[in-house]
């Protein structure tokens, strides 16, 4: 179907004659009547009545104005989508992260979006399949391991992994405590397909310690309102809640932390725009929690150091 045409016909359903409707669109009388004869035969049905040499709408060109009134403004948006990924812009971006990141880090960040901003979807995702999920349309991804290879990506932040116990527990006024210590406790855990988790059980095999009793829950917030309720310590890497009083764990090698990475295609069409959120995002995390938590970053995308253990965890 000619969108030409269909713009011609909108035009004169809306200027109430085909003078008027000429006049708007440069043309003559004559022409713009046998535009719109055209696609009267093309579309195979009469849009227009005509009777005493003047135009009006017909039944079933009232009924055909507004499907032809929605195709136009799709093509135009269309238009404009394609000028834009020309451009290399971005009008929306869809950020995968798993659950914790979203709630702590993404959704704090995206409060402070403006109107220049794509406008922001989430996805939210597993540690393990995070990445995948550029290949099924996510623009930007939030990992706790390097990228690989082609993938782009740069280091984020080093957030500590925090016990968590309540006001009244012995621990309570103590601002960390060693990996000794909390494995006599009763841990309340997310599973193993979390990084907080991993890191845990990192430092207690590398200390050559095991736990004493374990629980493990679906997600962060379930183990800090269990441990509210004065059943365990929890571990998890998320903002403290209920109550809660976070203290850093010392493990063989330092305080246990997750490093975040930020994840894009180095293909996309937009990815200037993704790093450069990737970046404001990495700024936000150290403002919201302090420099210790800016992990060293390279200069480009692709290159830098090895991860770092947080010296001094935020609170």
């Amino acid at each position: 179907m000619d969108l030409r045409l269909l713009r011609y016909f909108v035009t004169i359903a809306h200027a109430g004659t085909v003078t008027a409707a000429a006049a708007e669109l440069h043309l003559t009388q004559p022409a713009l009547s046998r535009q719109v004869r055209q696609l009267e035969r093309q579309l195979g049905v009469d849009l227009f009545a005509r009777r005493e040499g003047r135009l009006r709408l017909s039944a079933a060109g009232e009924e055909f104005l507004p499907i032809a009134e929605r195709l136009l403004s799709q093509a135009e948006a269309a238009r404009a989508a394609a000028r834009a990924i020309a451009a290399g812009r971005l009008e929306q971006i869809t950020i995968a992260a798993p659950g914790t990141t979203l709630t702590d880090v993404v959704a704090p960040f995206l409060a402070t979006l403006t109107s220049d901003d794509p406008m922001p979807a989430v996805w939210e995702e597993v540690p393990t399949s995070v990445y995948a999920t550029l290949g099924r349309g996510a623009d930007l991804a939030i990992g706790t391991t390097p990228p690989a290879s082609p993938i782009a990506g740069i280091p984020l932040a080093e957030l500590p992994v925090w016990a968590y116990v309540p006001a009244g527990h012995p621990w309570s006024g103590k601002a960390a405590v060693s990996i000794e210590e909390l494995v006599s406790e009763t841990l309340l855990v997310q599973s193993r397909e979390f990084h907080p988790r991993r890191a845990l059980d990192h430092a207690a095999a590398a200390a050559a310690l095991a736990y004493a009793r374990v629980h493990e829950f679906g997600t962060a917030e379930v183990a800090q309102a269990v441990a509210a309720s004065g059943r365990g310590v929890a571990v998890v890497s998320d903002d403290p809640r209920f109550g809660l009083r976070p203290l850093a764990i010392d493990g063989p090698s330092g305080p246990i932390s997750i490093r975040l990475y930020a994840a894009w295609e180095p293909n996309h069409h937009g990815r200037a725009t993704i790093e450069a959120l990737a970046r404001r995002l990495a700024d936000f995390c150290v403002a919201r929690y302090g420099e210790q938590v800016a992990p060293p970053r390279p200069s480009r995308a692709g290159h830098g150091r090895s991860p770092g253990a947080v010296a001094n965890p935020p609170t």
